[in-house]
């Protein structure tokens, strides 16, 4: 939730009506399997069979997949802007976020806000997710980068460590976060 903001309360409601289950509860079935979707390792079938509790069918599981793509597409005009104006600078951007593939490929397709990034890395695509170490070194090792030429932006506390672990800069994304001035006072620290 830093591209986009939390999903909104109508989005829920959608996959509510749409499943007749509430799945905004971090209990529900939509989060049990969630890293595990979003790492690759279940296909969108699997997936929501296992939030229905029971065989997904293939109209079924359409309609879900853009139930859940709408879920997270309400986008943070401050973080747009921030990203307009470091491309607009010249920034590398490089985007890391934990996904699954046909969600990306969806954004990819309909949304603007990709563009941004030189590269795009998307963790239902690669078979491993945040904060699993794996991916931050696949990421580094893809840009030819050096930890502490990186800066890296989420709103999970646990992909912070995982990434500062391994000699990243970090940026703890809040609500409130300046995301212009966190990262100007990482380009000139004094």
């Amino acid at each position: 939730m830093v591209i986009s903001t939390a999903p909104v309360q109508e989005d829920w409601d959608d996959l509510c009506r749409a499943t007749g289950l509430d799945l905004q509860p971090p209990s529900s079935p939509y989060w049990a399997g969630r890293h595990g979707f979003d790492a690759g390792d279940l296909s969108p079938e699997a997936y929501w069979s296992g939030v229905l509790g029971h065989p997904a069918a293939e109209n079924e599981v359409e309609l879900l997949e853009s139930l859940d793509a709408a879920l997270w597409a309400r986008m943070n005009p401050a973080t747009l802007d921030v990203l307009h104006s470091l491309s607009n600078e010249g920034a590398q951007l490089a985007l890391l976020s934990n996904m699954p593939a046909g969600m990306s490929r969806r954004f990819e397709a309909a949304e603007t806000w990709p563009g941004y990034f030189y590269r795009r890395y998307f963790s239902g695509r690669l078979g491993m997710a945040k904060p699993d170490p794996r991916i931050f070194k696949h990421v580094l090792a893809d840009l030819q980068a050096a930890p502490e030429n990186v800066v890296f932006i989420d709103d999970n506390p646990a992909n912070i460590q995982a990434a500062e672990a391994l000699g990243i800069r970090v940026v703890l994304h809040t609500e409130d976060t300046d995301l212009r001035q966190e990262l100007d006072l990482l380009a000139d620290p004094a």
